[in-house]
């Protein structure tokens, strides 16, 4: 079973980006009102889970400060693009940049990560601008806006410490890091290709 790990590993981005329907976690489909709703937002499309999954992994492998810095710089980010949207603040290109974003994190991880952690922050907060604001246009005007936000960013958070268990596992998938990051990167253009 541990050798088939790293297969298993590589297959499941690939797997996801090609779900009917399952390819963007947005786009005017269904009530989104309250918190569980906002829980389920970026747990109900490819992109979100394969970027912020790749966020914790990418933490996990560069380690130290990563491993908070990472995950707070895509909440911080996606948080604030989120309250964009929701004001009704536009971004050009949103749903490009989410598909890129599942692209450049994908190249991260296959490459160790091996930027400045600086720069790995301002690259991951840049594209977390954009699945923030994903998220905001469609959180409600009304006070259930506010759990909508509460639990999109939890659901962010799990997928972040998703990531970073599995990059924690061990140094067998450290191993299966290159692996992983192409097909994560793969998926992404799968995911910018049917978003055309």
């Amino acid at each position: 079973m541990t050798r088939r790990l790293p297969g298993l590993l590589a297959a499941l981005p690939t797997a996801l980006a090609l779900l009917p329907q399952a390819a963007l976690a947005h786009g005017g489909h269904g009530a989104t009102t309250g918190f569980a709703a906002g829980f389920a937002h970026p747990l109900g499309g490819a992109d979100h889970v394969l970027a912020m999954v790749a966020v914790g992994l990418l933490a996990a492998l560069r380690g130290g400060r990563a491993l908070w810095a990472l995950p707070l710089a895509f909440l911080g980010m996606m948080t604030f693009g989120g309250l964009l949207g929701a004001l009704g603040v536009g971004l050009p290109y949103v749903e490009g940049a989410i598909g890129v974003s599942v692209v450049v994190f994908g190249v991260a991880v296959a490459a160790g990560a091996g930027l400045p952690l600086a720069g790995l922050a301002a690259t991951v907060g840049f594209f977390a601008l954009f699945h923030g604001h994903a998220h905001g246009v469609e959180m409600p005007e009304t006070a259930t806006g506010l759990a909508y936000g509460a639990g999109f960013v939890l659901g962010t958070a799990l997928l972040h410490a998703a990531g970073l268990a599995l990059g924690l596992v061990g140094g067998r998938l450290r191993n299966a890091a290159p692996v992983a990051g192409a097909a994560v990167a793969l998926a992404g253009v799968a995911i910018l290709v049917r978003s055309l």
